[in-house]
């Protein structure tokens, strides 16, 4: 045991004002300062910051009058708000999109006199309104501090009113820009070209495939090695859909296979349906542009939410959260090449009070850490290896009559969060319930990475093979967490929980 910490679970708390402590406010997932927030839109790295947008309500808090907020990091995880970057205007809402830094002034909306630095930063972004959906532009000069809309726009208009969301990356091998977007109604997904960020001509149409029970939203299309070898390469195309997601409402798919700079090939039958989260509470996920290839990860984040109770979740003075960033990989498997997602490495900044057991059998309600961990801010990383138990895992947020289950389900293989008695639920009856996703164990044992925050749980199970994202309410005051098993033991391996600090430590001391 490195260090109990349950008496100084306040220590934080008592040392600041009450700045981002509202009842079920996260303490290190973005959140805005107020107002409803869903996708997180023109996410891009340029000059030594992260730049996350994300759809935002500057009047209230719920869905309306669309626009960008906007926010800067230095580390993905410190995060200072910034003036709304995008209004709507004209009864045009500024709907979902993304950015790229324009380096070498292809677009010539770069008004830098320096002529070792033509760059700026370009934004795309589906105009709603009118009875259609077109795509349009701006740019910053200033390190996005302020923006202009391109007075040429539309860049783009089919006359239609469910073709939105731009994803736009420099294709290297055709030397073109590309623009990946959706036509929602559709399921399908229509490539574009463009050598000045201008000027567009459709290239391809990939679709209807996979998931196809709701609308087409929020594509993304990149390039992984496979098991890190980039002569073993893979095209990966996001897609997500609402309706129709495996959790029921929303969810977030994938599609492996080779793009040309023109056309993507599905790797997979058509009919086949992968999934980038089992949970209720990961949508419309896009990835970072231009992230230095000293550095070479892909990073994204997706909408903490579902559109089944978006309006409904019991937060005030603000509705919405971003997902912790994680690090997206391509890894070889039994069934076939899927993506795997685990936490950045940059979460460590926020580990604080350590606990540390290992070798410990678990049968039933262990007592194993009362009186020594709680928390409503946790890192918990647990290795497992099967017994004769039918289930095992951990109830957290526990309280005298709430707790949220996270587990495994030996008989089924199956990864699970069980939120029914979590807490606040009453709000939408799609909100309670219990959701899981296949996870085989791996030499008889099971790992869970799971972060717990103040309204929510993730779960990374095998080092990123399948992962969970769900929102709970519980009360403030259910703090426990407890190992459990059912019909039977499990061997907890190995177990170490972080009480981990508020990244808001430093806004509210500002």
């Amino acid at each position: 045991m490195t260090l109990a910490f349950a008496a100084g679970l306040t220590s934080i708390a008592s040392s600041v004002d009450t700045y981002y402590q509202e009842v079920f406010r996260p303490q290190y997932h973005f959140t805005p300062p107020k107002n409803f927030m869903n996708d997180p839109n023109g996410m891009v790295y340029y000059k030594g910051e992260y730049h996350l947008f994300y759809q935002h309500n500057p009047y209230g808090n719920t869905w309306g009058h669309m626009s960008w907020g906007h926010a800067v990091s230095p580390d993905l995880i410190h995060w200072r708000h910034l003036p709304i970057a995008l209004f709507e205007e004209d009864e045009i809402m500024v709907f979902s999109g993304s950015a790229v830094v324009d380096w070498k002034n292809s677009s010539g909306l770069c008004t830098n006199p320096d002529p070792a630095d033509r760059s700026c930063l370009v934004a795309f972004y589906t105009g709603h309104g009118r009875g259609k959906q077109t795509q349009n532009i701006a740019y910053s000069n200033d390190r996005g501090r302020t923006w202009t809309k391109y007075a040429g726009n539309p860049v783009i208009d089919i006359n239609s009113n469910g073709f939105r969301d731009p994803k736009v990356f420099w294709h290297e091998s055709s030397q073109k820009w590309i623009m990946v977007t959706v036509l929602a109604g559709e399921k399908k997904v229509r490539f574009y070209g463009s050598a000045d960020l201008k000027i567009w001509n459709a290239l391809s149409n990939f679709g209807p495939a996979g998931a196809t029970g709701g609308a087409w939203e929020c594509p993304d299309l990149f390039q992984l090695g496979v098991d890190q070898d980039q002569n073993q390469s893979r095209w990966v195309l996001i897609v997500n859909i609402n309706p129709g997601g495996v959790a029921g409402g929303s969810a977030g798919q994938y599609f492996i296979g080779q793009f040309d700079g023109t056309r993507f090939t599905n790797d997979n039958p058509d009919s086949q349906k992968l999934w980038v989260d089992y949970g209720k509470d990961f949508y419309a996920a896009v990835s970072w542009s231009d992230i230095p290839s000293s550095d070479g990860r892909r990073l994204w984040l997706g909408w903490m939410n579902n559109w089944q109770y978006a309006d409904k979740v019991p937060t005030d003075p603000w509705r919405g959260a971003q997902s912790i960033p994680r690090v997206l990989t391509l890894k070889r498997s039994s069934e076939g090449i899927r993506l795997v997602q685990n936490p950045v490495i940059e979460m460590r900044k926020l580990r604080d009070q350590h606990y540390h057991l290992e070798n410990e059998n678990i049968a039933g309600d262990s007592a194993l850490l009362a009186d020594r961990v709680a928390g409503d801010t946790l890192e918990i990383q647990a290795e497992f290896h099967l017994g004769s138990a039918t289930e095992f895992g951990f109830k957290v947020r526990r309280g005298s009559s709430e707790e949220t289950l996270v587990g495994y389900d030996v008989r089924n293989k199956q990864i699970f969060i069980d939120r029914t008695h979590s807490g606040k639920v009453e709000f939408s009856p799609d909100f309670p319930g219990r959701h899981a996703g296949a996870l085989s164990p791996q030499n008889e044992t099971v790992r869970l990475h799971i972060f717990i925050d103040r309204c929510s749980a993730e779960v990374f199970g095998n080092d990123g093979r399948t992962v969970l994202t769900e929102l709970i309410f519980p009360d403030s005051n259910s703090q426990g967490i407890q190992p459990y098993s059912r019909n039977g033991h499990a061997k907890l391996v190995s177990l170490d929980i972080w009480k981990l600090r508020s990244a808001w430590e430093l806004t509210r001391n500002s």
